[in-house]
Order: structure tokens, then sequence, then C-alpha cells
């Protein structure tokens, strides 16, 4: 696997707490497609699992409801070039490795595109640092219907953070203009679905990704500090919050962080909310918010995490042992392509991880695919989120050789009943069945178009006052109330 070099240089994609699904990405500028013939009902040719590390295990074929699969798409109204506007290389990778037919270009960087039977694919890969990939969108998807054909987007990804930004507009379409039905749909987790339905109630987009979280804890910290590295013991010792901050002690003075950052358990808080950031145009801030900087602030000052940004040198440390972190929060995704597997020095590359509960259930991220509106390719659209959302063969794929989470539950289900799949990173331990419980339980109502802008600056201006640079928390609030009003001056406060 050699996705951790790539995570890091577009790790900014996720800074402060953004919700990127994955940190695999290349940063590749869009390049020209070579020829190649596929047509679409050519199969995938042994295509190497980008997370090479996992076992490649074969699930029973009985134990996942096999879903009928559709006609092959008739692609001859379509136009010559399919536009896709990214941020990173992940999906990219999903549809050079798993649809149906794809040649890619260049099979070491997926963004370089590829060919889909006569019709050439193309990336534009934006990363999201300083909100440069919603600027790109805002700047050429109002443009799309006039735009000529090869140079139209054609399909777009967007993040939970901002989905509804882009969902309450015209910009996307319904999937069922496409011709995708309910019930097509209907092995989904439904809240990938709340996230992109717009208030009309027309769905703008769908994931092959599901993304609830676990706790997942450095097995060698916990044989030595609580005496086994067995779930059901670590879960005892992180059963609540309460609980967690009295492990904290006893890591610390085997000389053990807790967690690296304080921003590692913000996602747990911020996701058991009552209130969105933002109602009626007035910046709310939710009581487990207010929760979160309280624990998070008594932790800081009696040594059990650090201050450091998401994504930075301070909070990698932790996978190597050196690090001395004892755990991490997040999904799927952070696991297999966050947490340095490729490199032989770090604990995930020995299988060293383990994963639990945790004091409270959670989400973090998801990528969905959004037909732009005026495409030319509406029926490989269509085809590739049918191939890569419904197809229940295809989606086990993705869990057997990518270690992700789908947005399958049948697929999952069995997945997580079946004996022979564990994860490496996690020395072999299937986990997907605390992962299918927590999707279960996945309320996404309370999210925003506002969430990325206000998350950010808020861990910004509280890891000010974690470090004491901003005295009081109503100092802190301040400041957070003056970067939000900078980045959305319609709101008040």
């Amino acid at each position: 696997m050699k996705k951790f070099k790539k995570a890091m240089a577009l790790s900014l994609a996720l800074a402060m707490g953004l919700s990127l699904v994955a940190c695999g990405g290349d940063s590749a500028d869009t390049t020209e497609a070579t020829e190649a013939e596929a047509t679409t009902a050519a199969p995938a040719e042994d295509t190497e699992a980008p997370a090479d590390d996992a076992e490649d295990t074969e699930a029973p074929a009985d134990d996942a409801e096999t879903t009928e699969a559709p006609a092959e798409a008739d692609l001859s109204a379509d136009g010559k070039v399919l536009n896709i506007q990214c941020w990173n290389d992940e999906f990219a990778r999903r549809l050079r490795d798993h649809y149906p037919g794809f040649v890619p270009n260049d099979p070491d960087d997926a963004t370089a595109g590829g060919k889909i039977g006569d019709i050439e694919v193309k990336f534009t890969v934006t990363p999201s640092d300083d909100n440069a990939y919603q600027n790109n969108l805002d700047a050429v998807l109002p443009e799309n219907a006039d735009a000529a054909d090869d140079d139209k987007v054609d399909l777009f990804l967007v993040e939970a953070d901002y989905a509804l930004k882009y969902v309450n507009t015209e910009l996307a379409m319904p999937v069922a203009d496409l011709g995708i039905t309910d019930d097509e749909l209907a092995n989904q987790y439904q809240y990938t679905k709340d996230i992109v339905t717009d208030s009309n109630g027309n769905l703008k987009g769908v994931s092959w990704q599901g993304c609830p979280g676990v706790l997942i804890y450095n097995r060698e910290a916990a044989t030595e500090v609580l005496g086994s590295d067995d779930p059901a013991t670590v879960q005892e010792a992180v059963k609540d919050w309460d609980t967690f901050n009295e492990t904290a002690a006893k890591l610390k003075d085997a000389g053990y962080k807790i967690t690296a950052t304080a921003n590692d358990t913000f996602r747990v808080f911020s996701d058991n909310v009552s209130s969105p950031w933002v109602v009626d145009g007035k910046i709310v801030i939710d009581d487990n918010i207010k929760k979160w900087v309280d624990m998070s602030k008594e932790q800081v000052d009696a040594g059990y995490t650090g201050t450091g940004d998401l994504w930075g040198d301070d909070w990698s440390a932790g996978f190597y042992p050196d690090g001395k972190v004892f755990c991490y929060f997040g999904p799927a995704w952070l696991i297999d392509f966050c947490m340095a597997a490729d490199d032989e020095a770090s604990i995930a590359h020995a299988g060293g991880w383990g994963a639990t509960t945790g004091p409270q259930g959670f989400s973090w991220g998801g990528t969905w695919i959004c037909a732009a509106n005026g495409t030319d390719n509406p029926a490989l659209v269509a085809d590739i989120m049918r191939k890569l959302t419904t197809d229940t063969d295809i989606m086990t794929g993705i869990v057997k050789d990518d270690n992700d989470f789908v947005n399958n539950k049948p697929a999952m289900e069995a997945m997580a009943a079946d004996t022979s799949y564990g994860d490496a990173v996690l020395g072999g331990q299937n986990a997907l069945d605390m992962f299918c419980a927590g999707a279960d339980k996945i309320d996404k109502s309370n999210i925003s178009e506002y969430d990325q802008g206000c998350t950010e600056s808020f861990q910004a201006a509280m890891k000010d006052y974690f470090e004491g640079n901003h005295k009081t928390y109503e100092e802190a609030l301040d400041a957070f109330y003056q970067s939000v009003s900078e980045k959305y001056p319609e709101l008040t406060h």
C-alpha cells in the first residue's frame, strides 16, 4: 500500500477536522487520456487492491443478498468526454479499481483518467485547502449549461460538511432524473440519502461509502496499561467520558497520551448535537460542543492530550510506537488510508491497532457523487452511480480490496459475519459488526451548509484557548464569531 505519502500531500484537505472520507490523494492536474479500447460490459481485470496490507479473503457467495445486475448502459447518445471534479484521488481509485471496463491511462495515478468504452474520462483535482475546491465548483457549475460539450462538468463530488450548499440548488440533478429509482437504492443506509436530499425531497447524490466511527486503540499500550488488548476489556475502560478520563490518567502515568490532540474527540461530540451550527441565520453553540470544550481544556491542562492540528506532524506521530498515543477516533477510511500502514515502522504496518465502540457513537465524513446539471453524459453518470453504489457484488469487492465500509446494508452484514475476513491493520480483527451497529444509528438531521466553515473557525479559536492564547472561553468565542462573520457575513450570533 502506497497511500500515506499521498495522504499527507493532500492532508490539508482535511485540515481543522474537515470530513474527507479517505486520506489517499494526488493533487494531479487533469491529463489527456490516451486511446484505449474498452466496453462497459468488459470485466475488470486483476486490479491490484490499493490496500495491499489487507488479506485477500473471499466471503461466501450466499452470505450477501445479491441484487440483479442492472442492464449494461447504452452510452451511444452520451458525449465524448466525462469530466469529473474532485479534491483528491479517492473516487478516482474506486472508479479505476471497481468500475467494469475502465481502462486507466496510468495504473499508478488514478487521477490521470482513462477510457470507458469510447468515452474519455478526465479528472480535475482541486485540493480543499482554503476552500479552493468549493470555490472552483462555484465558478464552473453555474456556467455548465452553456459550456462546450467536451468541457461540461458531468460529475462532481461533495462532502457532508457542505453538501447542502449544492444539493439545495439546481446545480445538482435529482438522481430520479437519471432514471435511478428508490427500489435500486433500498439497501443504502438512510442517513447517506438524508444528507443529499434537498428541501423539496429530491435526492441529489449517492455514495458508495458509510462512515460510522469507532475508537481505534494501540494494542501494545492497552496490554501494558489495561492488562489486555481485547476489545471488550478496552471498551470497559472507555465506555463513557468519565471512564475515558479516568483511563487517561492511568495512561499518562505510563507515559502515554490518550489522544494525540484534543481535536481527535471533536467529531464524536459534534456528531451528537441537538442543534445545527446555524438556526434562522443565527450561530448556535450546542451544549454538546461546549462539553467538548470543557473536557478538552481539562485534558490539555492535565497533560492527557495535545493541541496539535489534525493531519499535522504532532497528530500523526502517534501512528508510530515512539509517539506514545493510545487512541484515535475515526471511520474505516481512517484506519486503512491514514495511519501509515505502508511504513514498516508504523503501528499499522505491524497490525498493532484494535477497534472498539468507544464512549459514544458517531460518524465522520463521506463522499457523495452528484450529477452536474447540464451534463452531456447522463447515461454514463447514472451507470457509475448504479454500479458503485447499488451493485452488491461490486460493493463487496470494495470491502475486500480496500477495507472500506460500503453503503450497502446486506453486503456489510454479510461481511461482518464472515469469519474469514479481517483487517490487517487491526491485527486481523473483523470490526465490521460495530461499524454496522453504528451506521444504523447515524442521524444527520442537524447538518447545515455552514458546517465546514464553522468547524474550522471553532477549532482554531479553541486551540488558542487550550494553549492559553485566549485567557477565557468567552474571549475564544469572540474570536470564533469574528472569524465566522468574515466567512459568512449574513450570519448573526
